[in-house]
């Protein structure tokens, strides 16, 4: 799979693709990058990349020249790239959309600065608008490495499919707690069930701990599961005895509250 980042500032993303895991995908050749510069796109004397929009505002908009020259540089139009457009006004970015990004064959992020990018080269070139929150950020160079680490690590051959099935999201409930050496850390021992060895027991404890942390965290996830029918009867069994639990929590903890 091959990433190429449309930039101001390529060093920003650049540092990602030379380290870690990204690194060692890029070495194996699982994965391919490019970083274009937009601004060796810009002909004048001082390579300007944006001007103030119409209609007045406050800010800059990216021109639509030195971007439409980049965009062409790579071939952005040919069916085989897919064009993302990282922008706050985009839709979420979930982990169902990294799962079907990453079955494509070459992703273009157009990194945003300043107020965003002329509605033309959306409209030209653009196949999604993508956002990685509810907030505005400062660098679309930022957001587009979100998505890049969120999609690259679901391709085959980057991580094992045994660690991607138990991460948070996978099956609409968020990972349960993890614990390494040693078994004593600052008088806090780790569970007792998963130094059992016995596997069925740290199934059932992972579950209900994944269960109990989605129901404090993100309730909204356990209603998704049950409209997709993601839950099993035994999820269910312990959901109904965990509400109660977390519910009580949440009441013991408002009412320690009003006493102080």
């Amino acid at each position: 799979m091959k990433f190429t980042v449309l930039t101001l500032f390529p060093e920003i993303p650049r540092a990602f693709f030379e380290s870690s895991i990204m690194a060692k995908a890029v070495e194996k050749g699982i994965i391919a990058y490019d970083l274009v510069n937009i601004r060796d796109f810009a002909h004048d004397r001082h390579h300007t990349c944006d001007d103030a929009p119409y209609g007045g505002g406050a800010g800059q908009l990216l021109l639509p020249e030195p971007l439409g020259l980049a965009l062409d540089s790579v071939e952005a139009y040919r069916k085989t790239k897919h064009v993302i457009y990282v922008t706050p006004s985009g839709k979420p970015l979930t982990q169902a959309k990294a799962q079907e990004l990453s079955q494509k064959e070459e992703l273009v992020l157009v990194c945003g600065r300043y107020e965003g990018i002329d509605q033309r080269i959306i409209d030209s070139y653009v196949d999604e608008e993508i956002s990685i929150g509810d907030y505005v950020m400062s660098s679309g160079e930022l957001a587009a490495t979100v998505i890049v680490d969120t999609v690259y690590r679901l391709v085959d051959g980057v991580i094992t499919s045994e660690s991607l099935s138990e991460e948070s999201f996978s099956d609409n409930l968020l990972e349960y707690p993890q614990y390494t050496r040693p078994n004593v850390y600052k008088g806090m021992e780790v569970p007792a069930v998963l130094q059992s060895g016995n596997h069925e027991e740290i199934r059932k404890w992972r579950l209900r701990k994944s269960l109990q942390k989605t129901l404090k965290n993100r309730p909204d996830l356990i209603y998704k599961a049950r409209m997709m029918g993601t839950l099993s009867e035994e999820a269910e069994k312990m959901i109904d005895e965990l509400a109660e639990y977390v519910n009580y929590k949440h009441d013991s903890r408002k009412k320690r509250n009003r006493r102080k």
